[in-house]
């Protein structure tokens, strides 16, 4: 998933697409020790979806944070 469609979705959104890509990522990575995973690719490409995920929800936390704090101190 693209980095701008993260930034498109709020933060409850992508808390969610990061336990869907933490729930598919432990599926592949379960099909690996069975020895079913054709792909292992995909196990790299899932870790860093959801680095990606969970540096934009970061971002999106702190913004948030950031801005309730400016707010109070007016």
């Amino acid at each position: 998933m693209k980095a701008a469609e993260l930034r498109q979705k709020n933060v409850d959104e992508l808390k969610a697409e990061v336990t869907q890509l933490q729930k598919a990522h432990f599926g592949l990575r379960m099909q690996k020790a069975t020895q079913q995973l054709t792909n292992t690719a995909t196990l790299r490409h899932t870790r860093r979806d959801i680095a990606r995920a969970k540096t934009i929800l970061a971002q999106k936390q702190r913004d948030a944070a950031a801005g309730g704090a400016k707010d109070s101190a007016k």
